[in-house]
């Protein structure tokens, strides 16, 4: 492991793996299935790019690494061999969080502990629903019992941190059928330490949203999927996570880093295709096409943008406000110049009005603090941070938008 300059600026890197043994009836992100020869030739080419692009980001510590898509399906020597590189290659800190999504059914017992032993300490697993026939409809390859199976040899590996995905608003599925998956996944025997909850959305040009505008499956109702999204804060509150960001829940002190670093805006640089990049405020992303990607990992880069600090601003707010700790007016005025009041007073303002916003004392309080008011707009003491009420949570996107100017 190179030696790590405490002084040195934060970077997060995230490692895009495309392949999946059969892609899910929802999903619209960049995967498909590939033969094990695609594997091994897109696992020499993304640790090409990796090590090819080590002395670019030289003046950086890394504090997160994030292995996403399917890596589970690639050989697990692939895994070991890049987070190897990693290692040589980065000044990738002692104390960093890494972690590599697994699906149910696509690790076993050895391989996950040769993930553990090449550095991964945090795993994501993607059930969705303890619902057989729930994950059949959605195209899920897996079964509850598979996820137990998976789960069970995580913690036997000596996987501590854990994270396990699931969905609401899935076809045919009751409020009685979604308590169901939550106190499933809360009974374990070990249960984990963070869950990511997402409500689904049929997303245009994948089966599940042409099945659904023929008319073939049916989703739950507006209220129905509201319902759910209310029994989630309820039960998984009752469980002791804490709600940090609009779809994620934890432990103390188990709050996913690497995330926190995105809606944070923290330097991140993605490898593999179609993985996007923010350095220093500037945003760039690879290619899609895997054929081109083959040939030049390394020149792969596209889409380059620079971004205007009327750019910069409202990423800060609109990523910031995922976050239930809010965004810090103090931080904004330190960036950007100009007091978040100035900038956005009239947006606030209105939001406070209507128990969409709230200042907050520190993160996570639950003491609202209405600031002082001067010329009609409302202004924080010092400390203090603007946050989503419960009611702006949820309704994050319509407040969001307000922040685009």
């Amino acid at each position: 492991m190179k030696k790590t300059n405490g002084t040195k600026k934060e970077l997060e890197l995230y490692f895009h793996i495309p392949f999946c043994v059969r892609k899910c009836f929802y999903c619209d992100f960049l995967s498909a299935p590939g033969d094990e020869d695609t594997k091994d030739r897109y696992m020499e080419a993304l640790l090409t790019e990796t090590v090819g692009s080590a002395l670019q980001y030289e003046e950086y510590r890394i504090a997160s690494v994030f292995i996403g898509g399917t890596p589970s399906v690639v050989p697990a020597a692939h895994i070991v061999r890049l987070m190897a590189a990693v290692r040589d290659h980065y000044h990738l800190t002692e104390e960093a969080e890494v972690t590599m999504e697994v699906n149910p059914g696509t690790v076993s017992g050895e391989t996950l502990k040769m993930f553990r032993e090449a550095g991964i300490n945090r795993l994501s697993i993607g059930l969705q629903s303890a619902d057989d026939r729930e994950l059949a409809v959605i195209g899920r390859i897996h079964t509850w019992q598979q996820f137990k199976e998976s789960f069970r040899a995580a913690r036997k590996a000596g996987f501590a941190n854990i994270n396990v995905d699931i969905m609401s608003a899935l076809p045919g599925q009751t409020l009685s059928g979604y308590q169901d998956t939550l106190e499933k996944v809360l009974s374990l025997e070990e249960p984990p330490e963070h869950i990511s909850a997402y409500s689904l959305i049929p997303e245009e040009g994948t089966p599940l949203y042409d099945r659904y505008e023929k008319g073939i499956l049916e989703l739950p109702d507006e209220d129905a999927d509201r319902e759910m999204y209310q029994e989630t804060k309820r039960v998984l509150g009752r469980a002791g996570y804490e709600r940090y960001e609009i779809s994620n829940y934890a432990k103390k002190g188990y709050a996913c880093r690497h995330n926190c670093g995105y809606w944070q805006r923290k330097n991140y640089v993605g490898f593999g295709i179609g993985a996007a990049s923010l350095k220093e405020n500037v945003r760039f992303r690879n290619r899609t096409d895997l054929d081109g990607y083959l040939q030049d990992p390394l020149g792969c880069r596209e889409e380059v943008q620079v971004l205007s600090r009327q750019e910069q601003m409202e990423e800060f707010m609109f990523l910031g406000l995922r976050m239930t700790e809010g965004v810090s007016p103090a931080e904004f005025g330190h960036l950007f110049g100009h007091s978040m009041e100035d900038v956005y007073g009239k947006v606030i303002r209105n939001n406070v009005e209507d128990g969409l916003l709230q200042y907050l004392e520190e993160p996570n309080s639950d003491a609202v603090k209405p600031g002082s008011q001067e010329g009609g707009v409302v202004k924080p003491t010092d400390g203090m941070r603007l946050a989503l009420t419960d009611r702006g949570l949820d309704l994050s996107n319509y407040v969001m938008a307000q922040f685009l100017l």
